[in-house]
């Protein structure tokens, strides 16, 4: 796909990765709509935007997707401004750690709403223009832990799991419309996405600093990604491999080591 010059709509655009992404193709795009919760962060974000690449047109819209009333507000603004998107990156997410059985579930359903469902609504509202121009691109941004179960995570790693079959399929489909479309499944990435997930009065859950990536190493390969027409990438080796090992690693083995390792009560 190409990036200059396009328009292009992220979601979760106020901080971590959405922040990242709005900040390198601020100098390449036409257009920026910026989609988040923090109203004050985005106007920070489109300020500094502005101040740096004056040739780029900067919309922020303050939307909470786990609202559904908001959600199709955003979809009524869109058709109501008839922008054509040229790119849509899918980057919202909501994450929570720790046992199912006690877990939120208001949380639950907000991480539904959000990590599937405005994704999907989003990518069929703004599908059918993109083939009838014979261009666009779609970057969904999974996880690597969509790619297997995961104990403390079983609600986050399922709704990621969706997200990276929902991108392959929709891939398949697409072929010969010159519509792309992307899934980015990094592994920790140093953003706030790890204390935001904890549950009060627990420590946010980390992984070995080596397998930590940063958000610009992230989004760096996720358009690079884009533009060389790739169905997926995973940033960072030690992230390669080991999303690699497992994928190639039978089910009961996996079960076999879940079992093994300690568990959290």
């Amino acid at each position: 796909m190409k990036l200059d010059g396009c328009n292009t709509l992220i979601t979760g655009a106020s901080a971590g990765i959405g922040r990242e992404f709005a900040r390198q193709l601020a100098g390449r795009a036409k257009s920026l709509i910026l989609i988040a919760r923090r109203e004050q962060k985005l106007n920070e974000l489109r300020d500094e935007l502005n101040q740096r690449y004056p040739n780029v047109a900067v919309s922020v819209l303050k939307t909470d997707l786990a609202d559904p009333a908001q959600l199709n507000e955003l979809l009524a603004w869109l058709n109501h401004k008839g922008i054509d998107v040229d790119l849509l990156i899918n980057n919202a997410g909501l994450g929570d750690s720790g046992a199912f059985s006690t877990s939120d579930p208001i949380r639950n359903e907000q991480m539904t709403l959000v990590n599937i469902v405005a994704l999907t609504m989003l990518t069929r509202h703004l599908l059918p223009r993109m083939i009838a121009r014979r261009c666009g691109g779609i970057l969904n941004v999974s996880s690597s832990a969509g790619f297997l179960p995961i104990p403390d995570f079983a609600v986050y790693a399922a709704t990621k799991a969706y997200v990276t079959s929902f991108s392959e399929a929709l891939r398949a489909e697409l072929r010969g419309t010159g519509v792309s479309v992307c899934s980015l499944c990094p592994g920790p990435v140093h953003t706030e996405f790890q204390e935001v997930a904890k549950r009060p009065g627990a420590q946010p859950d980390t992984g070995p600093e080596f397998v930590f990536v940063s958000a610009e190493e992230v989004v760096r390969d996720a358009l690079a990604a884009l533009e060389a027409d790739r169905p997926l990438v995973i940033p960072g080796f030690p992230m390669k491999l080991g999303m690699f090992l497992v994928r190639i690693t039978p089910m009961p083995i996996l079960r076999l080591l879940s079992r093994l390792s300690p568990r959290r009560c």
